[in-house]
């Protein structure tokens, strides 16, 4: 068995895709790595019956001791709300696994910077370097974006929960009618330095509805949307890397600004101020992410 991935302390890595596996099957780990989702996800939540979900939790955490091998993912345990027994039962044990526990969690239905705040305390006080993914899923976890995206450093994304927002907001699930509450914790996500990704496409037949949910999540400035399937992984992937145009223009304008030393540039007879700037070091900062060549030292976002 190798040393997982994902450990806290990688802000910078390419975090384009995650896909979900049931922690009663710890078998079906292996495949979802090999699905080459950026992100592999444990579920010990949504995915197990109430009456499963001490087995569910005692698997998960076996598992993780095993330290299986993760290759290039992520690998990350997520637990029940922590409002619930379940979620402080999961709680309990991932601090009690100790160093054997997993390297990231994904707090799930988080409503307040109070709950991250407590996770992050209790693991302090454990000695523990485990990173925190968590889940904006009702209309008081969006009020909080802000303040729950700042309310620990170990927080390293925010994931958008659109089933259960809309639910919980009396909404139609689809583009439109969430479209402020994309945006809303894009913003505080990226005001933070976080990543920012969008709910998996749940119709597998429609692709091409997925590709362009996903250019559309990308376009409000999220990094990567889930899967619930292994063939939806590669479609995400190519929309949510940089194209080498793309990358070859960044480099282009973060070039010419060093050179002028000023607000203003002029490239292809197009005035670019210096706001694009920000824009295009992003650019380039998704590229080392998944090791493309690109000059200059990478920057942490």
């Amino acid at each position: 068995m190798a040393a997982m991935s994902g450990t806290a302390g990688g802000r910078a890595r390419a975090r384009r895709s995650f896909i979900f596996m049931p922690g009663l099957k710890p078998e079906m780990f292996p495949k979802a790595v090999a699905s080459g989702a950026d992100i592999v996800c444990v579920d010990l939540e949504d995915a197990i019956h109430p009456g499963d979900k001490d087995e569910a939790r005692e698997r998960t955490l076996t598992l993780m001791a095993a330290r299986p091998d993760a290759g290039a993912a992520e690998t990350v345990v997520r637990v029940n709300a922590l409002r619930t027994p379940a979620g402080l039962a999961d709680l309990a044990a991932v601090i009690g696994a100790g160093a054997d526990g997993p390297p990231s969690l994904m707090l799930p239905k988080v409503a307040s910077a109070d709950e991250v705040a407590l996770v992050s305390d209790l693991l302090d006080d454990a000695g523990l370097a485990t990173a925190l993914h968590v889940i904006v899923e009702s209309a008081a976890g969006l009020e909080a974006a802000p303040a729950i995206a700042r309310a620990s450093p170990r927080v390293r994304a925010l994931f958008f929960g659109a089933v259960d927002y809309s639910s919980d907001i009396g909404a139609r699930n689809a583009w439109e009618p969430l479209l402020y509450a994309r945006s809303r914790l894009v913003a505080a996500a990226m005001a933070a330095g976080l990543d920012a990704i969008d709910v998996p496409w749940l119709d597998l037949e429609d692709l091409d509805g997925m590709r362009a949910e996903a250019e559309a999540s990308r376009a409000l400035g999220f990094v990567g949307k889930g899967a619930i399937h292994p063939r939806q992984i590669a479609p995400l992937h190519a929309v949510f890397s940089p194209s080498a145009d793309e990358v070859a223009h960044a480099r282009r304008v973060v070039a010419a600004f060093e050179e002028a030393g000023t607000g203003l540039v002029v490239i292809d007879g197009k005035l670019v101020e210096k706001p694009v700037l920000r824009a295009m070091e992003r650019v380039l900062e998704r590229a080392r992410r998944l090791g493309q060549e690109v000059p200059g030292k990478p920057e942490t976002l």
